[in-house]
């Protein structure tokens, strides 16, 4: 820790978050109750029952056992070896987090959570797992490994770590409130037409709404449950005719809210849901099962009352991404709002840094502190990773009061968003304090040119996120160099700042199509020393080019703040991309410029200047 007083942040903290001498004795208390089941193994996900990317306090089961506190990860836990497997971006912290004499840290990239288990689960053995946080697909993988062992895969009624887990958090209790009309631009009785519409084509008889942002969606409805994001876990079912049901606690609902829902629907508490699967599956129903967020247990209930239940797409993924006008509007007024915040935040740090008094945890603070000043401020859209010097080339990056770096002469990393309910923020900025380095400036403006290749592109209809990726690595594959992250993820309204099924990725399948929010942000990471990366915020949106044959798409950039002069090197980049570049920030400065006042308005006139 590189100072005695830390400042303190309203929405994140900057606590160790585990602790490596607990995890020998819980290991070894789950192996005694294990035992006592019968049972030789169970898998420890990092999961609550709807998949999300952010699990509630009292679901945090694989950090409380491990240690492991990321945000992707399986624990899977026998009589004699147990392994944490994560993929390579918690390399270096699932070791530093859980302790190594009990647990094994595996790379996800080189054995699979499968693969280990075939590896290593003794012949016989009996391994557990918790049906309500595996989906049918990860149920019938876990399955074919077991099978391959010589082994049996066990379904337990109660995750035998809720006995053991003593000072486990209660289940959050944040109120459920309404939407604001003219930030959904969509009414419930609207949205509720075009599900029951897709279920028809689709034919089967009913939805299951396992995803909580599709339940916010749906019901113009947002809540607190979980960190950063305005989630209300809950579930709903809505047949291909008649009146949903949303299953919420009744406590946590507004009157507002439970007035909005009540007009189009029922409200059950959330113990019902068992009982009305059993009702559906009695009917000999067939029942659309999100297949990438419904728990395995969901479909066992329909299955076992005799209905069908068929994992597949949910239909409102599709809807809830392509943003109509309103929420464009509400998304391009929070990033003016935000690239307002940025320009007074990086002109103090272009200020304060090079004294070399701040650190890590001050440039967190004073970001935030600069959000809540627009007094519109709900929440962050995720934990601020603000990383200098070798901490900036931790893809993921999280400060605490131990890993506090003092911000020094090189590279300092600033990823950040808000969250307003008018829309939701994420940007980069990469920041060069004092004279950088010759190598400095090569990687940054290979990482500008791609970030500035998939800003220009425009493509044809039915073109998905991989088929772009490869622009925004080839300035970098020129040099040898690579990321190994997605280039850019999808974005919600007022709702998760990482959104699918919309992504620029390698893995990125679903075609983009008009009013899809992704982020561009390709990156540079030397380990030990710095790391690099640039973020926007795009909408795809049609382009009309005479002449053409097809439909043609390009992308709208909605996010506005300059790029680091300091570390472009003009003579890297060509005519086309000098252009663009001087046309974005004459834009940042057109559009800023009567936000920002002061020292703020005159770092962004030199920040804006023509290269």
């Amino acid at each position: 820790m590189t100072e005695s007083i830390i400042p303190t942040c309203r929405f994140q903290s900057f606590t160790e978050p585990s602790d490596p001498a607990q995890v020998a004795g819980r290991v070894a208390a789950l192996r005694l109750a294990l035992a006592a089941q019968g049972l030789d193994g169970f898998v420890v996900p990092r999961a609550d029952e709807h998949q999300g990317e952010y699990v509630p306090g009292h679901m945090a089961r694989l950090a409380w056992l491990t240690g492991f506190t990321g945000s992707a990860g399986n624990a899977v836990v026998l009589a004699e070896k147990a392994a944490l497997i994560v993929d390579g971006r918690y390399t270096i912290q699932s070791a530093e987090q859980t302790d190594t004499e009990v647990v094994t840290p595996v790379r996800m990239e080189e054995t699979p959570l499968e693969r280990w288990i075939e590896q290593n689960l003794p012949a016989g053995g009996k391994l557990g797992y918790d049906p309500w946080l595996h989906t049918t697909d990860g149920v019938a993988k876990l399955e074919k490994a077991v099978a391959a062992a010589g082994g049996t895969l066990v379904p337990v009624a109660r995750n035998p770590i809720d006995a053991l887990w003593s000072d486990r958090p209660a289940p959050p209790a944040a109120p459920v409130k309404a939407h604001r009309a003219d930030y959904a631009g969509e009414d419930t009785a609207s949205k509720l037409a075009r599900i029951q519409k897709a279920l028809t084509e689709a034919k089967v008889d009913a939805l299951v709404v396992s995803d909580p942002h599709a339940l916010a969606w749906t019901f113009n409805i947002r809540g607190g449950d979980v960190e950063h994001t305005p989630l209300p876990l809950g579930y709903a079912i809505v047949p291909r005719e008649g009146r949903p049901t949303v299953f919420l606690a009744p406590e946590k609902i507004t009157n507002e809210a439970g007035d909005a829902i009540g007009a189009v629907g029922e409200i059950a508490p959330p113990a019902e849901l068992e009982r009305q699967l059993q009702k559906l599956g009695a009917a000999k129903a067939k029942v659309r099962l999100d297949a990438s967020t419904a728990a395995s247990a969901l479909a066992t209930l329909i299955r076992e009352a005799g209905g069908t239940p068929d994992a597949g797409a949910d239909p409102i993924a599709l809807m809830k991404a392509r943003k109509n006008a309103a929420e464009l509007a509400g998304s391009r007024a929070a990033h003016l709002r935000d690239g307002a915040v940025m320009t007074n935040y990086l002109s103090w740090l272009a200020r304060e840094a090079p004294k070399g008094g701040l650190t890590e945890i001050d440039a967190v603070a004073a970001l935030e502190n600069e959000r809540l000043k627009t007094g519109l401020l709900k929440d962050v859209s995720f934990t601020t990773i603000a990383g200098a010097g070798p901490n900036a080339a931790l893809p993921h990056y999280r400060v605490t009061a131990s890993s506090n770096r003092r911000i020094e002469p090189g590279i300092f990393l600033v990823d950040s968003g808000g969250q307003y309910e008018d829309g939701t923020t994420d940007i980069t900025r990469t920041i060069a304090v004092g004279e950088p380095t010759a190598e400095m400036r090569d990687r940054y403006t290979r990482v500008l040119k791609g970030h500035v290749a998939i800003s220009r592109l425009v493509f044809v209809k039915g073109t998905s996120g991989a088929q772009l990726d490869a622009f925004a690595r080839l300035p970098l594959w020129q040099g040898g160099f690579d990321f190994d992250h997605g280039t850019g993820h999808g974005v919600g309204s007022y709702l998760s700042v990482h959104e699918g099924p919309q992504r620029l990725s390698k893995l990125g399948t679903t075609p983009l199509e008009p009013g899809m929010i992704l982020s561009n942000e390709p990156g540079y990471y030397k380990e030990g020393h710095y790391g690099i990366r640039i973020e926007n915020l795009i909408v795809v949106e049609e382009r009309h080019i005479p002449g053409a044959e097809r439909t043609i798409y390009g992308f709208e950039t909605i996010t506005w703040c300059p790029y680091e002069r300091a570390l472009i090197d003009k003579n890297m980049l060509d005519d086309g991309e000098i252009a663009w570049i001087d046309d974005y920030h004459a834009k940042v400065w057109e559009k800023l410029s009567p936000l920002v006042a002061g020292e703020a308005r005159d770092w962004l006139e030199a920040a804006c200047r023509a290269l």
